[in-house]
């Protein structure tokens, strides 16, 4: 039942105690599939950090419990499928969920308007948050703190000015957002084709804070498409404004936050990738690649 890439991955990641959960997941699906009476119907899916089960009319997702899970069935519970999987049951003390069925293709995989449409449904999702979900402005201070140090121990190329102005947008736009609910984790592969609406939003984190933040993590990830995609570095910054301008359009959002957004995650990729690598290029010429074009992109939105 427990893909087998998924399993390695997980105690790769979590140790022992993913290796523990691992081996409880098996009775905790049956227990909830009994609970509430789930047939299985299809083959078991699964993402970085839990498994989805399909189940007649639904589908059951398990996963890994951890802080940055807590508050997904929050965010459906408030959003009650407006723009995202509807959520028909949920077991938080398992972080498990019994969720509306959608597709397993996701905008990813699509070819036209992909911008607009992300911005379109974005819309939808934009609503005031609720009460208890944590605030994306509580971690600015260790943004900032994390941005002065990479600055003075890594080697890298950044101008001052770039990450002065990376600074500037954690005090201007981090430390007061406004009380909006947004997903925390928006791109294209966590929206997925459904039967009710042409797409839908899964996997949110569930955070207070603003819009623009959402924005800036699409694009990012708009950003490393264009590149596997083979534009030049210059084709591509053009490519990826005139998409900036296309998703605020279709979303409402100032187009200058998200600018300002997408300028301090540039920053944090740039410095974060030098420390660490990426999922794809953890070292290598291809690494370098990506570190040019992403210390290209801090320069070209700094403001």
């Amino acid at each position: 039942m427990i893909p087998a890439a998924f399993a390695e991955s997980t105690v790769a990641r979590e140790g022992d105690a993913g290796a523990a959960w691992l081996a409880e997941l098996p009775g905790i699906i049956e227990d909830l599939l009994a609970r509430w009476g789930c047939t299985v119907d299809g083959e078991v899916a699964y993402g970085q950090v839990g498994v989805v089960v399909p189940v007649r009319d639904a589908a059951l997702k398990v996963s890994f419990p951890h802080p940055g899970n807590d508050h997904e069935p929050d965010a459906f519970e408030a959003w009650g499928g407006r723009g995202a999987v509807k959520l028909y049951e949920r077991d938080d003390a398992r972080y498990a969920m019994l969720l509306e069925r959608a597709h397993p293709s996701t905008l990813s995989e699509h070819d036209q308007d992909v911008v607009t449409i992300a911005g379109v449904l974005h819309r939808q999702l934009t609503i005031p948050a609720p009460d208890g979900l944590p605030r994306l402005s509580e971690q600015a201070d260790g943004w900032a703190e994390e941005l002065r140090k990479d600055d003075a121990e890594l080697d890298h190329p950044l101008p001052a000015a770039v990450v002065d102005a990376a600074l500037a947008v954690v005090d201007d736009l981090g430390r007061n957002q406004p009380e909006i609910l947004i997903h925390g984790d928006f791109h294209p592969r966590n929206i997925l084709s459904a039967d009710r609406e042409p797409w839908l939003a899964v996997d949110p984190k569930g955070h207070v804070g603003d819009p623009a933040f959402d924005a800036a993590i699409f694009l990012r990830t708009r950003a490393y498409h264009l590149f596997v995609g083979g534009l030049l570095a210059d084709d591509l910054l053009r490519q990826l404004r005139a998409e900036s301008g296309q998703f605020a359009e279709a979303s409402g959002i100032d187009p200058e936050r998200i600018g300002r957004w997408l300028q301090l995650i540039a920053v944090q990729s740039s410095f974060g990738g030098r420390r660490h690598g990426f999922g794809r290029a953890r070292g290598g010429s291809q690494l370098d690649e990506i570190l040019r074009l992403i210390d290209k992109l801090a320069v070209s939105w700094t403001a």
